[in-house]
């Protein structure tokens, strides 16, 4: 089903619109904050391009044919990742974060494809985790990240504002 989904790193011509793809997703989730609660957050994600600059940073698409259909942003270095709680001074880690699916491509495996890359990512870079992040709000994203393995770390969980934030780990 995957096979024609290509996942590369993102060109600087596709940042803007992977950031305006990733503002429409998360600003649809059901319980999740808005643009006028978060304006930060929703700052970075439309400006998701920055993240390119970041050493040890991976901003990457997934795209069908020629059409954008979601992105992720890969760590290979956990003290990039950027998020609140203890993360960030995770050792043998990568992350990710920032994953967003197109949702006229749901369904077709695009979120299953970017986070296999991120994983596989992990795996030649010699580490021995990966730690992720999901709230409530993200029920399609925390199923599918248990069903590929990843297992709840309480210890990785904060407070974004009022939202409530849960870490997950991969064990390679």
């Amino acid at each position: 089903m995957q096979s024609h989904i290509t996942i590369r790193e993102a060109r600087s011509d596709e940042f803007e619109g992977l950031g305006k793809l990733m503002v429409s997703v998360y600003s649809r989730l059901e319980g999740f904050p808005g643009p006028d609660e978060q304006p930060k957050y929703y700052d970075m994600l439309a400006h998701i391009g920055r993240m390119a600059e970041r050493p040890a940073t991976r901003l990457l698409v997934a795209v069908i044919g020629d059409a954008l259909a979601g992105g992720v942003v890969y760590f290979s270095d956990m003290a990039q990742y950027g998020s609140g709680g203890s993360a960030t001074r995770e050792k043998d880690a990568a992350g990710f974060r920032l994953l967003a699916v197109d949702p006229g491509t749901r369904g077709m495996g695009v979120g299953r494809a970017l986070v296999e890359d991120c994983i596989a990512r992990a795996k030649a870079d010699g580490v021995r985790q990966v730690i992720i992040h999901t709230t409530r709000a993200m029920t399609v994203a925390w199923t599918m990240y248990e069903q590929m393995g990843f297992e709840r770390a309480p210890d990785l969980d904060f407070r974004q504002e009022a939202l409530e934030v849960f870490g997950l780990r991969l064990r390679l």
